[in-house]
């Protein structure tokens, strides 16, 4: 397997509940994909499937050239950047944020006895520069603003060089001027030539940033739909992946969506 990611007839299924559902899927090197849909649709786990966290139940899922059931995961987890809610959540809230990122380095979450040289601080103090967070490099982690916490977590998702990116619902959670602050900066990594394959999941289209090249829509642990973002992201799409009649404009590289105008309340309340 020569893909970053080709998963062949995936399904998940625990006990009689289908989380996913005959998945077909592959990412290629120096592409940038959003997974969307609404919840229970089977985004995270499919997410926990390219992070090797998870093994499908039927199909055959290879994460960087290699299968899933026949690799060893602890050999292949340091090759992927993963930026998650459950993630964040295993970090201890007293600990440095320069020492969050740096961590990532061996793999684990808080500070003990291991050892980094100076190439390692180096490239943590770059990447919190590059996220706009060099300036919290000193303050613990557990006194941090909800946008603050998400591009520490992406430079610590960054710090180990990994040549797959997953970001779990970055956006989740932030204030208009925090979203649209982490969407600038996740558009400037998407852009850069020498950053990893990407794959960011998320609710909403005003979420997905500039230089994004691709999309899968999810709905009930089935894809929707899939291919490039300008000829795959349509409103007829968008409308069977939410279950209602939906809107979509676009202005200059940014998505939004609405309720159809005239189409009544009843599906817009379904949704949320």
């Amino acid at each position: 397997m020569s893909d970053v990611l080709e998963f062949a007839g995936v399904s998940v299924v625990r006990g009689s509940t289908v989380l996913l559902d005959d998945i077909t899927w592959e990412v290629e090197e120096g592409q940038r994909w959003v997974v969307l849909g609404p919840n229970g649709a089977g985004k995270t786990t499919l997410l926990q499937l390219a992070a090797g966290r998870m093994h499908p139940t039927s199909g055959v899922a290879g994460v960087l050239g290699e299968v899933l059931g026949a690799v060893d995961v602890f050999e292949l987890r340091p090759r992927i950047g993963l930026a998650s809610a459950a993630l964040a959540e295993r970090i201890p809230a007293h600990e440095a944020v320069h020492n969050v990122v740096v961590t990532a380095s061996y793999g684990v979450v808080g500070r003990w006895r291991e050892d980094y040289d100076t190439l390692d601080h180096v490239r943590a103090s770059e990447l919190l520069g590059a996220l706009g967070a060099e300036h919290l490099a000193d303050r613990t982690f557990g006194t941090l603003s909800e946008g603050e916490r998400k591009r520490v977590q992406i430079a610590r998702a960054l710090m180990t060089d990994p040549e797959l990116m997953l970001l779990d619902e970055p956006a989740a959670g932030l204030d208009l001027g925090g979203r649209e602050d982490l969407v600038r900066r996740l558009g400037e990594l998407a852009a850069d030539l020498e950053a990893p394959a990407l794959v960011l999941v998320t609710h909403h289209v005003e979420e997905i940033p500039p230089n994004f090249t691709d999309v899968l829509l999810l709905r009930e642990g089935r894809i929707v739909a899939q291919g490039p973002v300008e000829i795959t992201l349509t409103a007829e799409n968008l409308s069977e992946t939410f279950g209602m009649p939906l809107e979509l404009e676009k202005r200059g590289e940014r998505f939004a969506a609405r309720l159809r105008t005239g189409a009544g309340t009843t599906g817009a309340a379904g949704a949320s």
